[in-house]
């Protein structure tokens, strides 16, 4: 179905990769928006954000006002989740992670490193070709000074939006949250390089798999299932010899999947038979997989994903770990519709970054659900017997805080 998807007009600017980040510039120009479940949109809504495909084709471009035939055309190819222009939080600020540049750069970096490895074993006995150690650790370099330089800064969705998310940008969010959560945990710049290239190279192994089982929507055979644990151990071997690339990063490839009980794959260790670095890249891994878009599963929203994770403490993920992860990271996203117990509805207009469960409310409608004529907000954290209890008309799985 995804195959579909490129049936749209080019619409408002078209190109490659580079377009992607024309909005969201860390430095500088902001946006305005809310973000919105496709189901939730309707005809004469604007776009906020470009919609992409996986190479960064823009489908359709910021302001263009949806119709009936272009939501259903998002619906069919996998889209959950639009950002939605509105006037009523044109102030509302959504912070990118890393400047534009830098998120240019590391994706053209990370195609030609997996398109490179993908092609290694075809390549005669004898043929030389280029080491991806250096082009990699320059690349870390800069991600590092970028995270470094912003101590508060969350881990917030990326690039919601988008058709078929795939390895190359998954590869990238799983590097960026990796990183920072290293830089919260107190790695030095060295560790942080290793960890941060374990996390960008994870998945390397994935360039072997065949890609009808790689992005097949349905269930897998056990069969093909097999097929896919195996690019653990394929990334290991693809990494393991690499000149001036840390070994540790081949064996964050090879772990990535292990489970602290056991339970994880290919080899079944567990614990502290497990290194650390591939324990945090596992946690992050699991938690990009479930809140962005992939052929076989729709997005949930970060307070699911942690509750989700929070079901495997002890047993798959290091309880220490999971509470450094759920504080670092954005639970309730920047424009996202949220409901109060009082009856009071409005949207995610900030972050309170030491309390990221208890954010500033931006109330657009009454307790009796009347539109307000002059909107205000409720900072959570300071109102502590108001409560957050439906997310986008959602109310299942939110836990209810206590305090702070």
């Amino acid at each position: 179905m995804v195959a579909n998807c490129f049936f749209f007009p080019y619409i408002n600017n078209t190109g490659t990769f580079a377009d992607v980040l024309d909005n969201g510039i860390y430095k500088g120009r902001i946006e305005s928006m809310r973000l919105l479940p496709i189901a939730y949109c309707r005809p004469g809504m604007k776009l906020a954000k470009k919609i992409f495909s996986e190479d960064g084709l823009v489908l359709l471009g910021e302001q263009i006002e949806l119709t009936a035939r272009l939501i259903t055309r998002l619906e069919e190819c996998g889209i959950q989740y639009v950002y939605i222009a509105d006037p009523r939080t044109d102030d509302i600020n959504l912070p990118s992670l890393l400047s534009e540049n830098t998120m240019k750069h590391a994706i053209k970096e990370i195609r030609s490193t997996f398109r490179e490895m993908a092609n290694r074993p075809k390549l005669k006995k004898g043929v030389t070709y280029p080491y991806i150690a250096q082009p990699i650790k320059n690349l870390m370099n800069t991600i590092i000074d970028e995270l470094s330089g912003h101590k508060d800064a969350m881990i917030m969705l990326m690039n919601m939006s988008s058709v078929d998310h795939y390895l190359f940008q998954h590869s990238l969010n799983v590097c960026v949250y990796t990183t920072l959560l290293g830089i919260s945990h107190g790695y030095s710049r060295d560790e942080l390089a290793t960890l941060g290239m374990g996390a960008l190279l994870h998945d390397i192994g994935k360039t072997q798999i065949k890609v009808d089982v790689l992005k097949k929507p349905g269930s897998l055979t056990q069969q093909e299932f097999e097929a896919i644990k195996q690019h653990a151990k394929i990334g290991y071997e693809l990494l393991k010899d690499e000149p001036n690339l840390p070994l540790l990063v081949a064996h964050c490839a090879f772990q990535h999947h292990e489970r602290i009980d056991g339970s994880g794959y290919p080899r079944g260790i567990k614990g502290n038979e497990i290194h650390e670095y591939a324990k945090w890249i596992g946690l992050v891994d699991s938690y990009d997989a479930m809140t962005t878009n992939r052929v076989y599963s729709s997005p949930i929203l970060p307070h699911h994903a942690i509750e989700r994770l929070y079901a495997g403490t002890g047993t798959l993920y290091e309880q220490s770990m999971l509470q450094l992860f759920r504080d670092k990271v954005a639970i309730y996203p920047i424009g996202i519709s949220v409901k109060l117990q009082t009856g009071e509805q409005g949207v995610v207009a900030d972050i309170n970054y030491p309390y990221p469960h208890r954010p500033i409310i931006r109330v657009l409608y009454d307790e009796a659900g009347e539109e307000l004529n002059a909107p205000y907000e409720i900072d959570l954290s300071q109102q502590l017997t108001k409560m957050i209890v439906s997310v986008n008309g959602d109310s299942s799985d939110i836990k209810q805080p206590t305090g702070i």
